[in-house]
Protein backbone atom coordinates (compact mmCIF):
# COMPACT_ATOMS: atom_id res chain seq x y z
CA UNK A 1 0.00 0.00 0.00
CA UNK A 2 1.49 3.16 -0.78
CA UNK A 3 1.99 5.78 2.14
CA UNK A 4 1.14 9.68 2.23
CA UNK A 5 4.54 10.51 0.48
CA UNK A 6 4.35 7.97 -2.39
CA UNK A 7 0.80 9.73 -3.03
CA UNK A 8 2.15 12.95 -2.62
CA UNK A 9 5.27 12.19 -5.29
CA UNK A 10 3.02 10.75 -7.96
CA UNK A 11 0.51 13.38 -7.70
CA UNK A 12 3.73 15.84 -8.50
CA UNK A 13 4.89 13.15 -11.34
CA UNK A 14 1.20 13.55 -12.77
CA UNK A 15 1.17 17.12 -13.74
CA UNK A 16 4.95 16.53 -15.43
CA UNK A 17 4.92 16.11 -19.29
CA UNK A 18 6.42 12.35 -19.50
CA UNK A 19 9.58 13.74 -21.33
CA UNK A 20 10.64 15.28 -17.35
CA UNK A 21 10.30 12.42 -15.72
CA UNK A 22 13.90 11.25 -15.82
CA UNK A 23 14.57 14.97 -14.34
CA UNK A 24 12.12 15.53 -11.92
CA UNK A 25 12.94 12.00 -10.52
CA UNK A 26 15.99 13.15 -8.88
CA UNK A 27 15.01 16.25 -8.10
CA UNK A 28 12.08 15.10 -5.81
CA UNK A 29 14.06 12.49 -4.34
CA UNK A 30 16.33 15.02 -2.52
CA UNK A 31 12.94 16.89 -1.14
CA UNK A 32 11.12 13.61 0.13
CA UNK A 33 14.38 12.16 1.01
CA UNK A 34 15.73 8.41 0.84
CA UNK A 35 12.41 6.46 0.63
CA UNK A 36 12.51 3.42 -1.74
CA UNK A 37 9.17 3.12 -1.30
CA UNK A 38 8.89 6.31 -3.40
CA UNK A 39 10.85 4.45 -6.77
CA UNK A 40 8.70 1.21 -6.07
CA UNK A 41 5.17 3.66 -6.37
CA UNK A 42 6.61 4.93 -9.76
CA UNK A 43 7.71 1.74 -11.08
CA UNK A 44 3.63 0.17 -9.77
CA UNK A 45 2.48 2.98 -11.85
CA UNK A 46 3.87 2.54 -14.94
CA UNK A 47 5.11 6.17 -14.67
CA UNK A 48 9.22 5.17 -15.88
CA UNK A 49 10.26 1.21 -17.17
CA UNK A 50 11.56 -0.35 -13.62
CA UNK A 51 15.25 0.43 -15.01
CA UNK A 52 15.04 3.79 -15.62
CA UNK A 53 12.90 4.54 -12.45
CA UNK A 54 15.75 2.77 -10.27
CA UNK A 55 18.71 4.22 -12.42
CA UNK A 56 17.82 8.19 -12.15
CA UNK A 57 17.08 7.00 -8.49
CA UNK A 58 20.13 5.04 -8.04
CA UNK A 59 21.95 8.98 -9.70
CA UNK A 60 20.13 10.78 -6.81
CA UNK A 61 22.39 8.66 -4.52
CA UNK A 62 25.64 8.55 -6.51
CA UNK A 63 25.53 5.19 -6.88
CA UNK A 64 24.74 2.83 -9.72
CA UNK A 65 21.82 0.75 -10.18
CA UNK A 66 22.00 -2.99 -10.88
CA UNK A 67 19.51 -5.61 -10.94
CA UNK A 68 19.85 -9.06 -9.13
CA UNK A 69 18.65 -10.89 -11.58
CA UNK A 70 20.70 -9.71 -15.07
CA UNK A 71 23.49 -9.41 -12.88
CA UNK A 72 26.36 -12.32 -12.06
CA UNK A 73 26.00 -13.04 -8.53
CA UNK A 74 28.97 -15.31 -7.56
CA UNK A 75 29.20 -18.28 -4.67
CA UNK A 76 32.74 -16.24 -3.42
CA UNK A 77 30.10 -13.02 -2.74
CA UNK A 78 27.17 -14.88 -1.45
CA UNK A 79 29.43 -16.41 0.82
CA UNK A 80 30.88 -13.67 2.40
CA UNK A 81 27.39 -12.44 4.30
CA UNK A 82 25.58 -14.37 6.19
CA UNK A 83 21.48 -15.16 5.34
CA UNK A 84 20.21 -14.01 8.42
CA UNK A 85 22.04 -10.58 8.09
CA UNK A 86 21.34 -10.58 4.48
CA UNK A 87 17.74 -10.95 5.32
CA UNK A 88 17.76 -8.53 7.85
CA UNK A 89 19.19 -5.09 6.37
CA UNK A 90 18.14 -6.59 2.48
CA UNK A 91 21.54 -6.59 0.85
CA UNK A 92 23.26 -9.22 -0.91
CA UNK A 93 26.74 -9.65 -1.95
CA UNK A 94 27.32 -9.67 -6.24
CA UNK A 95 30.78 -10.58 -7.34
CA UNK A 96 34.17 -9.97 -5.83
CA UNK A 97 36.87 -7.68 -8.06
CA UNK A 98 39.95 -6.76 -7.37
CA UNK A 99 39.61 -7.76 -3.54
CA UNK A 100 36.17 -5.60 -3.07
CA UNK A 101 33.00 -6.53 -2.77
CA UNK A 102 29.46 -5.28 -4.49
CA UNK A 103 26.59 -5.36 -2.67
CA UNK A 104 23.36 -4.84 -3.78
CA UNK A 105 21.39 -2.68 -1.02
CA UNK A 106 17.73 -1.20 -0.52
CA UNK A 107 19.59 2.04 1.15
CA UNK A 108 22.75 2.25 -0.39
CA UNK A 109 23.49 5.63 1.52
CA UNK A 110 23.29 4.20 4.55
CA UNK A 111 27.14 4.78 5.24
CA UNK A 112 27.16 2.88 8.74
CA UNK A 113 25.76 -0.01 7.31
CA UNK A 114 28.42 -0.41 4.44
CA UNK A 115 30.94 -0.26 7.13
CA UNK A 116 28.97 -3.05 9.05
CA UNK A 117 28.56 -5.27 6.16
CA UNK A 118 32.55 -4.17 5.43
CA UNK A 119 33.56 -5.63 8.98
CA UNK A 120 30.88 -8.63 8.13
CA UNK A 121 33.05 -9.59 4.62
CA UNK A 122 36.22 -8.66 5.97
CA UNK A 123 37.32 -6.73 2.87
CA UNK A 124 35.81 -3.10 1.54
CA UNK A 125 32.54 -2.81 0.01
CA UNK A 126 31.20 -1.19 -3.22
CA UNK A 127 27.62 -0.54 -2.72
CA UNK A 128 24.82 -0.33 -5.56
CA UNK A 129 20.83 0.16 -5.38
CA UNK A 130 18.58 -2.36 -5.96
CA UNK A 131 14.68 -2.99 -5.19
CA UNK A 132 14.22 -4.65 -1.88
CA UNK A 133 11.79 -7.18 -3.74
CA UNK A 134 14.51 -8.13 -5.74
CA UNK A 135 17.02 -8.31 -3.03
CA UNK A 136 14.56 -10.49 -1.12
CA UNK A 137 14.09 -12.76 -4.10
CA UNK A 138 17.79 -12.96 -4.85
CA UNK A 139 18.51 -14.29 -1.33
CA UNK A 140 15.80 -16.69 -1.24
CA UNK A 141 17.15 -17.96 -4.73
CA UNK A 142 20.92 -17.69 -4.09
CA UNK A 143 20.77 -18.75 -0.58
CA UNK A 144 18.79 -21.57 -0.95
CA UNK A 145 21.10 -24.92 -0.47
CA UNK A 146 20.95 -28.86 -1.01
CA UNK A 147 21.59 -28.89 2.74
CA UNK A 148 18.94 -26.91 3.75
CA UNK A 149 16.05 -28.46 1.30
CA UNK A 150 17.32 -31.73 2.71
CA UNK A 151 16.71 -29.94 6.49
CA UNK A 152 13.30 -28.72 5.91
CA UNK A 153 11.99 -32.34 4.17
CA UNK A 154 13.47 -34.30 6.99
CA UNK A 155 11.91 -31.60 9.26
CA UNK A 156 8.39 -32.68 6.68
CA UNK A 157 8.88 -35.75 7.49
CA UNK A 158 9.11 -36.14 11.09
CA UNK A 159 5.51 -34.28 11.27
CA UNK A 160 2.65 -36.63 12.23
CA UNK A 161 0.69 -34.97 9.59
CA UNK A 162 1.75 -36.45 6.16
CA UNK A 163 1.62 -39.81 8.28
CA UNK A 164 -1.84 -41.03 6.41
CA UNK A 165 -1.03 -42.04 2.67
CA UNK A 166 -4.79 -42.70 2.10
CA UNK A 167 -6.32 -39.32 2.95
CA UNK A 168 -9.21 -37.76 1.13
CA UNK A 169 -9.17 -35.41 -1.16
CA UNK A 170 -10.12 -32.18 0.73
CA UNK A 171 -7.86 -33.01 3.59
CA UNK A 172 -5.27 -33.54 0.97
CA UNK A 173 -6.11 -29.69 -0.22
CA UNK A 174 -5.66 -28.52 3.30
CA UNK A 175 -2.67 -30.33 3.79
CA UNK A 176 -1.45 -29.14 0.42
CA UNK A 177 -2.09 -25.42 1.78
CA UNK A 178 0.70 -26.16 4.82
CA UNK A 179 2.87 -23.50 5.39
CA UNK A 180 5.88 -25.69 5.95
CA UNK A 181 4.96 -27.68 2.31
CA UNK A 182 4.61 -24.22 0.29
CA UNK A 183 7.75 -23.06 1.37
CA UNK A 184 9.66 -26.36 0.16
CA UNK A 185 8.13 -26.38 -2.56
CA UNK A 186 9.28 -22.60 -3.08
CA UNK A 187 13.40 -23.63 -2.06
CA UNK A 188 12.74 -26.40 -4.90
CA UNK A 189 11.99 -24.06 -7.34
CA UNK A 190 14.08 -21.32 -6.22
CA UNK A 191 17.62 -24.56 -5.64
CA UNK A 192 16.49 -25.39 -9.58
CA UNK A 193 17.21 -21.47 -10.79
CA UNK A 194 20.13 -21.14 -8.96
CA UNK A 195 21.50 -23.83 -10.31
CA UNK A 196 20.38 -23.14 -13.67
CA UNK A 197 18.03 -26.02 -14.44
CA UNK A 198 15.64 -26.53 -17.62
CA UNK A 199 13.61 -29.17 -15.45
CA UNK A 200 12.80 -30.21 -12.02
CA UNK A 201 11.81 -33.73 -11.94
CA UNK A 202 9.30 -35.18 -8.71
CA UNK A 203 8.92 -38.80 -8.93
CA UNK A 204 7.72 -41.78 -6.90
CA UNK A 205 10.53 -44.87 -6.42
CA UNK A 206 9.37 -48.04 -5.14
CA UNK A 207 10.90 -47.41 -1.52
CA UNK A 208 11.55 -43.42 -1.87
CA UNK A 209 10.55 -40.89 -3.72
CA UNK A 210 13.55 -38.02 -5.64
CA UNK A 211 14.32 -34.95 -7.15
CA UNK A 212 16.28 -34.50 -9.90
CA UNK A 213 17.52 -31.35 -12.34
CA UNK A 214 17.88 -31.43 -16.00
CA UNK A 215 20.89 -28.76 -15.89
CA UNK A 216 23.11 -28.66 -18.81
CA UNK A 217 21.09 -30.98 -20.45
CA UNK A 218 21.86 -33.64 -18.61
CA UNK A 219 19.76 -35.43 -15.25
CA UNK A 220 21.22 -35.15 -11.76
CA UNK A 221 20.14 -36.55 -8.76
CA UNK A 222 19.43 -33.59 -5.73
CA UNK A 223 17.92 -35.24 -3.34
CA UNK A 224 15.56 -38.01 -1.96
CA UNK A 225 12.56 -37.71 0.28
CA UNK A 226 9.95 -40.14 2.12
CA UNK A 227 7.08 -41.48 0.47
CA UNK A 228 4.70 -39.84 2.67
CA UNK A 229 5.50 -36.43 1.27
CA UNK A 230 4.48 -37.60 -2.48
CA UNK A 231 1.04 -37.20 -2.39
CA UNK A 232 0.85 -33.18 -0.44
CA UNK A 233 3.88 -32.03 -2.47
CA UNK A 234 2.15 -33.12 -5.90
CA UNK A 235 -1.49 -31.44 -4.94
CA UNK A 236 0.66 -28.61 -3.88
CA UNK A 237 1.89 -28.39 -7.40
CA UNK A 238 -1.99 -28.82 -8.65
CA UNK A 239 -3.14 -26.49 -7.12
CA UNK A 240 -0.65 -24.07 -7.64
CA UNK A 241 -1.55 -24.99 -11.40
CA UNK A 242 -5.63 -25.40 -10.72
CA UNK A 243 -5.34 -29.05 -11.54
CA UNK A 244 -7.73 -31.40 -10.51
CA UNK A 245 -5.70 -33.05 -7.17
CA UNK A 246 -8.50 -35.61 -6.53
CA UNK A 247 -7.35 -37.04 -10.17
CA UNK A 248 -4.36 -39.01 -10.05
CA UNK A 249 -4.72 -41.91 -12.63
CA UNK A 250 -4.65 -39.40 -16.17
CA UNK A 251 -2.25 -37.19 -17.36
CA UNK A 252 -2.45 -33.25 -16.11
CA UNK A 253 -0.98 -30.72 -18.04
CA UNK A 254 -0.76 -26.82 -16.47
CA UNK A 255 0.88 -23.87 -15.92
CA UNK A 256 1.78 -21.46 -12.95
CA UNK A 257 3.89 -18.25 -12.36
CA UNK A 258 5.86 -16.91 -9.42
CA UNK A 259 6.73 -13.35 -8.13
CA UNK A 260 10.74 -12.87 -8.43
CA UNK A 261 11.38 -9.16 -8.18
CA UNK A 262 9.67 -7.26 -10.32
CA UNK A 263 8.63 -9.77 -12.81
CA UNK A 264 6.97 -12.89 -13.04
CA UNK A 265 9.01 -16.59 -13.80
CA UNK A 266 6.94 -19.24 -15.79
CA UNK A 267 6.84 -22.67 -15.24
CA UNK A 268 4.92 -25.33 -17.15
CA UNK A 269 3.94 -28.71 -15.61
CA UNK A 270 3.13 -31.61 -16.56
CA UNK A 271 1.97 -34.77 -14.15
CA UNK A 272 2.05 -38.92 -15.65
CA UNK A 273 0.96 -41.80 -13.45
CA UNK A 274 3.09 -44.52 -13.22
CA UNK A 275 3.76 -47.74 -11.41
CA UNK A 276 4.53 -46.08 -7.21
CA UNK A 277 2.69 -43.20 -7.77
CA UNK A 278 2.29 -39.49 -9.72
CA UNK A 279 5.65 -38.08 -10.98
CA UNK A 280 5.64 -34.29 -12.17
CA UNK A 281 7.62 -32.43 -14.34
CA UNK A 282 8.04 -28.65 -13.88
CA UNK A 283 9.94 -26.83 -17.13
CA UNK A 284 11.21 -23.46 -15.98
CA UNK A 285 10.82 -21.19 -18.22
CA UNK A 286 12.40 -17.88 -18.73
CA UNK A 287 11.62 -14.77 -16.72
CA UNK A 288 9.14 -12.58 -18.52
CA UNK A 289 11.48 -10.00 -20.32
CA UNK A 290 14.18 -11.28 -18.29
CA UNK A 291 15.35 -14.01 -20.56
CA UNK A 292 18.69 -12.78 -22.18
CA UNK A 293 18.39 -11.59 -26.23
CA UNK A 294 21.37 -13.41 -27.98
CA UNK A 295 22.08 -11.60 -31.10
CA UNK A 296 23.68 -14.53 -33.78
CA UNK A 297 26.66 -12.73 -33.57
CA UNK A 298 27.16 -14.17 -29.90
CA UNK A 299 25.72 -17.46 -30.52
CA UNK A 300 29.30 -19.11 -31.56
CA UNK A 301 27.40 -20.38 -35.44
CA UNK A 302 30.11 -21.79 -37.39
CA UNK A 303 30.81 -18.81 -40.33
CA UNK A 304 29.74 -21.85 -42.64
CA UNK A 305 26.26 -21.67 -41.40
CA UNK A 306 25.90 -17.98 -40.03
CA UNK A 307 26.59 -16.07 -43.47
CA UNK A 308 24.04 -17.92 -45.09
CA UNK A 309 21.24 -18.13 -42.45
CA UNK A 310 22.01 -14.47 -41.82
CA UNK A 311 21.36 -14.34 -46.14
CA UNK A 312 18.30 -16.29 -45.42
CA UNK A 313 16.64 -14.22 -43.05
CA UNK A 314 16.85 -11.42 -45.14
CA UNK A 315 14.44 -12.71 -47.70
CA UNK A 316 11.19 -10.64 -48.31
CA UNK A 317 9.61 -13.59 -49.02
CA UNK A 318 9.63 -17.63 -47.52
CA UNK A 319 9.81 -20.25 -45.25
CA UNK A 320 12.62 -20.71 -42.67
CA UNK A 321 12.12 -23.32 -40.26
CA UNK A 322 14.74 -24.41 -36.92
CA UNK A 323 14.04 -27.41 -36.01
CA UNK A 324 15.03 -29.95 -32.97
CA UNK A 325 13.94 -31.62 -30.03
CA UNK A 326 12.30 -29.62 -26.94
CA UNK A 327 14.50 -27.39 -24.83
CA UNK A 328 17.39 -27.34 -27.64
CA UNK A 329 17.32 -23.42 -28.48
CA UNK A 330 15.22 -22.63 -30.80
CA UNK A 331 13.07 -19.97 -29.87
CA UNK A 332 16.40 -17.99 -28.81
CA UNK A 333 17.65 -18.71 -32.32
CA UNK A 334 14.68 -17.82 -33.70
CA UNK A 335 14.81 -14.83 -31.79
CA UNK A 336 17.96 -14.02 -32.90
CA UNK A 337 16.91 -13.84 -36.30
CA UNK A 338 14.07 -11.56 -35.67
CA UNK A 339 16.60 -9.08 -33.72
CA UNK A 340 18.47 -8.95 -36.99
CA UNK A 341 15.71 -7.54 -38.95
CA UNK A 342 13.34 -5.55 -36.78
CA UNK A 343 13.61 -2.23 -37.46
CA UNK A 344 10.80 0.50 -37.66
CA UNK A 345 10.20 -0.39 -41.10
CA UNK A 346 9.25 -4.00 -40.74
CA UNK A 347 5.82 -5.03 -39.08
CA UNK A 348 6.77 -7.92 -36.83
CA UNK A 349 4.22 -10.21 -35.10
CA UNK A 350 5.01 -13.67 -33.38
CA UNK A 351 2.47 -16.47 -32.07
CA UNK A 352 3.64 -18.29 -28.85
CA UNK A 353 3.31 -20.73 -26.56
CA UNK A 354 3.97 -19.64 -23.76
CA UNK A 355 5.96 -16.14 -25.07
CA UNK A 356 9.34 -16.70 -23.51
CA UNK A 357 11.81 -13.31 -24.64
CA UNK A 358 9.92 -10.03 -24.71
CA UNK A 359 11.42 -8.11 -27.68
CA UNK A 360 10.73 -4.23 -27.95
CA UNK A 361 9.08 -3.31 -31.34
CA UNK A 362 7.26 -6.92 -32.37
CA UNK A 363 3.80 -7.51 -31.40
CA UNK A 364 3.64 -11.08 -29.46
CA UNK A 365 0.42 -12.75 -29.53
CA UNK A 366 -0.03 -16.25 -26.97
CA UNK A 367 -2.47 -18.96 -27.64
CA UNK A 368 -4.67 -19.53 -25.25
CA UNK A 369 -6.20 -23.36 -24.95
CA UNK A 370 -8.64 -22.34 -22.50
CA UNK A 371 -10.66 -20.23 -24.59
CA UNK A 372 -9.94 -22.18 -28.12
CA UNK A 373 -6.83 -19.38 -29.19
CA UNK A 374 -4.75 -21.72 -31.13
CA UNK A 375 -1.72 -20.83 -33.35
CA UNK A 376 -4.17 -20.98 -36.78
CA UNK A 377 -6.59 -18.71 -35.43
CA UNK A 378 -4.34 -16.21 -34.44
CA UNK A 379 -2.11 -16.93 -37.36
CA UNK A 380 -5.40 -16.28 -39.76
CA UNK A 381 -6.13 -12.90 -38.05
CA UNK A 382 -2.38 -11.89 -38.24
CA UNK A 383 -2.52 -12.19 -41.78
CA UNK A 384 -5.05 -9.42 -42.04
CA UNK A 385 -2.30 -6.66 -40.12
CA UNK A 386 0.00 -6.31 -42.76
CA UNK A 387 2.75 -7.99 -41.48
CA UNK A 388 6.15 -8.18 -42.75
CA UNK A 389 7.65 -11.17 -40.73
CA UNK A 390 5.87 -13.52 -38.66
CA UNK A 391 7.24 -15.90 -36.23
CA UNK A 392 5.21 -19.13 -35.23
CA UNK A 393 6.40 -21.07 -32.34
CA UNK A 394 5.55 -24.26 -33.36
CA UNK A 395 3.95 -25.90 -36.69
CA UNK A 396 1.49 -28.71 -35.34
CA UNK A 397 -1.22 -29.19 -37.54
CA UNK A 398 -2.38 -29.25 -41.10
CA UNK A 399 -4.63 -25.87 -40.68
CA UNK A 400 -1.29 -23.75 -39.40
CA UNK A 401 0.93 -25.74 -41.78
CA UNK A 402 -1.10 -24.56 -44.66
CA UNK A 403 -1.91 -21.07 -43.59
CA UNK A 404 2.12 -20.46 -42.98
CA UNK A 405 3.09 -21.91 -46.86
CA UNK A 406 0.33 -19.44 -48.06
CA UNK A 407 1.53 -16.82 -46.22
CA UNK A 408 5.31 -17.52 -47.66
CA UNK A 409 3.97 -17.68 -51.10
CA UNK A 410 1.99 -14.17 -50.90
CA UNK A 411 5.12 -11.92 -49.73
CA UNK A 412 5.69 -12.39 -45.96
CA UNK A 413 8.70 -13.90 -44.51
CA UNK A 414 7.73 -16.86 -42.23
CA UNK A 415 9.91 -18.02 -38.83
CA UNK A 416 8.61 -21.36 -37.68
CA UNK A 417 10.01 -24.74 -35.37
CA UNK A 418 9.38 -28.02 -35.97
CA UNK A 419 10.12 -31.47 -34.30
CA UNK A 420 12.37 -33.14 -36.74
CA UNK A 421 15.58 -35.14 -36.11
CA UNK A 422 17.46 -33.18 -39.08
CA UNK A 423 17.37 -30.31 -40.91
CA UNK A 424 16.31 -32.45 -44.46
CA UNK A 425 13.28 -34.10 -42.72
CA UNK A 426 11.58 -30.94 -41.71
CA UNK A 427 10.89 -30.76 -45.46
CA UNK A 428 9.15 -34.17 -45.33
CA UNK A 429 7.06 -33.84 -42.27
CA UNK A 430 5.46 -30.95 -43.80
CA UNK A 431 4.28 -33.44 -46.71
CA UNK A 432 3.33 -36.10 -43.77
CA UNK A 433 1.12 -33.56 -42.04
CA UNK A 434 -0.51 -32.60 -45.20
CA UNK A 435 0.86 -30.12 -47.20
CA UNK A 436 0.98 -30.66 -50.86
CA UNK A 437 3.95 -30.96 -52.02
CA UNK A 438 3.57 -28.17 -55.06
CA UNK A 439 2.77 -25.64 -51.85
CA UNK A 440 5.67 -26.37 -49.73
CA UNK A 441 8.43 -27.05 -52.69
CA UNK A 442 8.31 -22.69 -53.39
CA UNK A 443 7.02 -21.43 -49.80
CA UNK A 444 10.05 -23.00 -48.01
CA UNK A 445 13.62 -21.24 -48.39
CA UNK A 446 15.88 -23.04 -45.66
CA UNK A 447 16.07 -25.59 -42.72
CA UNK A 448 18.52 -25.21 -40.03
CA UNK A 449 18.43 -28.01 -37.15
CA UNK A 450 20.51 -27.34 -33.77
CA UNK A 451 21.29 -29.27 -30.75
CA UNK A 452 22.62 -27.78 -27.33
CA UNK A 453 25.86 -30.04 -26.05
CA UNK A 454 26.99 -29.06 -22.18
CA UNK A 455 30.45 -26.95 -22.66
CA UNK A 456 33.14 -27.69 -20.93
CA UNK A 457 33.38 -25.72 -17.50
CA UNK A 458 36.36 -23.07 -18.17
CA UNK A 459 37.79 -22.71 -14.44
CA UNK A 460 38.76 -26.54 -15.00
CA UNK A 461 39.66 -26.74 -18.65
CA UNK A 462 42.41 -29.20 -19.84
CA UNK A 463 43.93 -30.18 -22.63
CA UNK A 464 44.39 -34.45 -23.40
CA UNK A 465 45.07 -36.38 -26.17
CA UNK A 466 42.71 -39.54 -27.29
CA UNK A 467 43.60 -42.53 -28.41
CA UNK A 468 43.70 -43.26 -32.07
CA UNK A 469 41.11 -45.57 -31.81
CA UNK A 470 39.17 -43.15 -30.58
CA UNK A 471 39.86 -40.77 -33.87
CA UNK A 472 39.33 -43.12 -35.92
CA UNK A 473 36.14 -43.24 -35.03
CA UNK A 474 35.11 -40.05 -35.71
CA UNK A 475 37.37 -38.91 -38.38
CA UNK A 476 39.07 -40.23 -41.61
CA UNK A 477 42.03 -37.92 -41.39
CA UNK A 478 44.49 -40.19 -39.63
CA UNK A 479 46.70 -37.06 -39.10
CA UNK A 480 44.63 -35.52 -35.98
CA UNK A 481 46.86 -37.53 -33.76
CA UNK A 482 48.83 -34.44 -32.39
CA UNK A 483 45.76 -32.61 -31.94
CA UNK A 484 44.74 -31.77 -28.63
CA UNK A 485 41.43 -32.28 -27.24
CA UNK A 486 39.50 -30.64 -23.90
CA UNK A 487 37.56 -31.93 -20.89
CA UNK A 488 36.60 -30.37 -17.36
CA UNK A 489 38.37 -31.98 -14.47
CA UNK A 490 35.11 -30.75 -12.07
CA UNK A 491 35.89 -28.30 -9.81
CA UNK A 492 33.23 -26.05 -7.16
CA UNK A 493 32.13 -24.01 -10.26
CA UNK A 494 31.16 -26.55 -12.10
CA UNK A 495 29.85 -28.75 -9.41
CA UNK A 496 32.01 -31.48 -10.15
CA UNK A 497 30.76 -31.96 -13.29
CA UNK A 498 32.87 -30.94 -15.89
CA UNK A 499 30.48 -28.89 -17.60
CA UNK A 500 28.83 -25.51 -17.17
CA UNK A 501 26.42 -23.73 -19.63
CA UNK A 502 26.03 -24.76 -23.16
CA UNK A 503 27.28 -24.68 -26.76
CA UNK A 504 24.96 -24.94 -30.08
CA UNK A 505 25.73 -26.83 -33.24
CA UNK A 506 24.00 -26.87 -36.25
CA UNK A 507 23.04 -28.14 -39.72
CA UNK A 508 22.01 -26.05 -42.94
CA UNK A 509 19.61 -27.20 -46.11
CA UNK A 510 19.45 -24.45 -48.67
CA UNK A 511 16.77 -24.78 -51.18
CA UNK A 512 18.31 -25.42 -54.56
CA UNK A 513 16.25 -25.29 -57.59
CA UNK A 514 17.55 -29.05 -57.83
CA UNK A 515 16.26 -29.67 -54.04
CA UNK A 516 12.57 -27.97 -54.70
CA UNK A 517 12.11 -30.23 -57.91
CA UNK A 518 13.13 -33.56 -55.87
CA UNK A 519 10.31 -32.16 -53.01
CA UNK A 520 7.93 -31.42 -55.89
CA UNK A 521 8.28 -35.19 -57.08
CA UNK A 522 8.45 -36.45 -53.67
CA UNK A 523 11.65 -37.98 -53.38
CA UNK A 524 13.13 -39.11 -49.80
CA UNK A 525 14.86 -37.23 -47.22
CA UNK A 526 18.48 -39.22 -48.41
CA UNK A 527 17.93 -37.21 -51.80
CA UNK A 528 16.96 -34.24 -50.55
CA UNK A 529 19.99 -34.75 -48.34
CA UNK A 530 22.61 -35.24 -51.13
CA UNK A 531 21.43 -32.11 -53.81
CA UNK A 532 21.91 -29.98 -50.03
CA UNK A 533 25.28 -31.42 -49.84
CA UNK A 534 26.31 -30.03 -53.54
CA UNK A 535 25.79 -26.30 -51.72
CA UNK A 536 27.65 -26.88 -48.43
CA UNK A 537 25.06 -29.12 -46.23
CA UNK A 538 26.81 -30.94 -43.60
CA UNK A 539 25.63 -33.33 -41.25
CA UNK A 540 24.96 -32.13 -37.39
CA UNK A 541 27.36 -34.41 -36.09
CA UNK A 542 30.19 -32.00 -38.22
CA UNK A 543 29.53 -29.16 -36.94
CA UNK A 544 29.55 -31.06 -33.62
CA UNK A 545 33.13 -32.18 -34.29
CA UNK A 546 34.00 -28.81 -35.02
CA UNK A 547 33.08 -27.85 -31.51
CA UNK A 548 34.98 -30.45 -29.98
CA UNK A 549 38.07 -29.29 -32.02
CA UNK A 550 37.84 -25.85 -30.73
CA UNK A 551 37.70 -27.29 -27.30
CA UNK A 552 34.09 -26.17 -26.81
CA UNK A 553 32.39 -29.59 -25.21
CA UNK A 554 33.49 -33.04 -25.73
CA UNK A 555 33.33 -35.69 -27.86
CA UNK A 556 30.77 -37.70 -25.27
CA UNK A 557 28.06 -34.75 -25.80
CA UNK A 558 28.27 -35.10 -29.30
CA UNK A 559 28.01 -38.86 -29.30
CA UNK A 560 25.14 -38.18 -26.94
CA UNK A 561 23.37 -35.79 -29.15
CA UNK A 562 23.71 -36.69 -32.49
CA UNK A 563 23.37 -39.69 -34.67
CA UNK A 564 26.27 -41.25 -36.57
CA UNK A 565 27.41 -40.39 -39.84
CA UNK A 566 30.96 -39.69 -40.88
CA UNK A 567 32.86 -36.22 -40.84
CA UNK A 568 35.54 -35.36 -43.11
Amino acid sequence: MQNPRSKEFLEILRTLPHFDYAHEVANLAERFGDSVQLVQAIVDEKYLTKDDACRYWADSMNVAYVDPFASVITEEAIEKIPMEVAKKVKAIGLYVLDGVLTVAMAGPADGELVRRLGQIAQMPVSQVFALPREIEDAIAIHYCTEKGLEESLGELERSSLFDRPEIAGDKLAALAENNALIQILDEIVYFGMRERATDIHIEAQETHCRIRFRIDGNLREILTYSRKLHRALLSRIKILCNLNIAESRFPQDGRFSMQIGTQAANFRVSTLPSAYGEKAVIRILAMTGKKSMMTLDKMMISQTILQPFKRLIQNPNGIIFVTGPTGSGKTTTLYAGLHEINTPAMNISTIEDPIEIQLSGVTQSQVNANIDLKFATILRALMRQDPDAILIGEIRDLETAKIATEAALTGHIVFATLHTNTAPQAIVRLIEIGVEPYMVAPSVIGVLAQRLAARICEACKEAFYPSRETLLKYFKDEGLTEVPFYRGRGCPACRHTGYKGRIAFHELVLITEEVRSLISEGRSVQEISRAAAKVGYKPLRYDGLKKVLLGLTTIEEIEQNTSFEWAT
